[in-house]
Order: C-alpha cells, then structure tokens, then sequence
C-alpha cells in the first residue's frame, strides 16, 4: 500500500467511528410539562397559523367537492365499461 493509499483507509476508519459513535449516543429525555404548560404552547402555537378566510375555506371546498364527484363519475365509468367488455368477451349475460 501507498502513502495515499493508506491515508484514504484511515479517513474512512475515522468517518466509520464517528458514524458509529452517532449511533450508540443515548437522545436526551426531555422533561415532561403539565397539562396547563402544554395547553398554553397550544394556543401559542395555533396563533402562529395561517388560517384561511371563509371566501377561502368555501373556494377549497367547493373545488375539492368538484373533484371527488369528477373522479368518481370517472372510475364508476370505467368500471361500467370493463365490466360490460368482460361480460361481452366471455359471454355473461349483458
């Protein structure tokens, strides 16, 4: 083995260490709070959100209503449609 050779297999011993190192370091508990703390972070958190406006909310309805009777007009369609070839092909009653 080369100078190079070696020093590339020792940086690969050092990396492999340090990976295992990582993986046998215990996580640190965190402390648990009570009931009233874990509220209080709640309601802070949830100010923070971006709620949508009811023009909003009512737009993301109707397009998502829209979708679901699209698509499931689509697959009975389909559906029928396969189930009716079959039934031509083997010879079922139509």
């Amino acid at each position: 083995m080369n100078r190079q050779t070696k020093r590339m297999a020792q940086r690969q011993q050092a990396a492999s260490d340090r990976v295992a190192q990582a993986r046998r370091a215990v996580p640190q508990k965190r402390e648990r709070v009570g009931a009233r703390q874990f509220f209080r972070e709640v309601r802070q958190e949830l100010r923070k959100v971006d709620w949508p406006t009811r023009r909003e909310l009512l737009t993301y309805t109707l397009v998502v209503l829209f979708t679901v009777v699209v698509l499931t007009t689509l697959v009975f369609g389909i559906d029928f449609l396969v189930g009716k070839g079959v039934l031509f092909v083997f010879g079922g009653e139509s």
